[in-house]
Formats: structure tokens, C-alpha cells, sequence
């Protein structure tokens, strides 16, 4: 979910939070939950008008999720008879 809403923001910029919320795909009450946990972090932080922002520390705690998901997951190879529905 986390990486979702910083996606959004990456993607569109600045957003209100029912923008927002919508575009992460997240009930309303759920992504509230989540964005007050995230500016706690100091990965967005809302302004006057209360837009949503990214911060440089939510854009770079984005980048090295997504670094780590290509490094580690991207390598994973599943052996395709482990999912065999052949039966002996």
C-alpha cells in the first residue's frame, strides 16, 4: 500500500488526499491510517491547502524498495514442477 501511494505521487505530483487515496486504489479511512503513518516517517508531508507531497526521503526510501525488489525478487526462479497438476 505504502509503495502505491508514493507511486501515485511520483507519477501525478501533488495531490489532494481523495485523489490520492482513489489513485492508490484504497478505501478513504485506510489511506488516511496510512498517510498519517507516512508524514510520521517523513515520506510526504501536506501543505496549507492539503495536498500531499512527497518528501526527498519518501522518494528515496521508493527508490531503494524498488531497487531491492529488482535485486532480490526479480532473481527468484520457481522451479515449474513444483506447481506440476500432473498426477503419477
Amino acid at each position: 500500500m505504502l509503495a502505491r501511494i508514493i507511486k501515485s505521487l511520483r507519477d501525478r505530483g501533488p495531490s489532494n488526499r481523495t485523489a490520492l487515496a482513489t489513485s492508490a486504489g484504497m478505501s478513504y479511512d485506510r489511506f488516511v491510517l496510512y498517510l498519517q503513518w507516512m508524514a510520521e516517517k517523513d515520506l510526504v508531508s501536506l501543505d496549507g491547502d492539503g495536498n500531499v507531497h512527497l518528501t526527498p526521503h519518501g522518494a528515496e526510501s521508493y527508490d531503494q524498495l524498488v531497487t531491492w525488489i529488482i535485486d532480490h525478487v526479480g532473481k527468484l526462479k520457481v522451479s515449474r514442477s513444483r506447481f506440476s497438476m500432473d498426477s503419477q
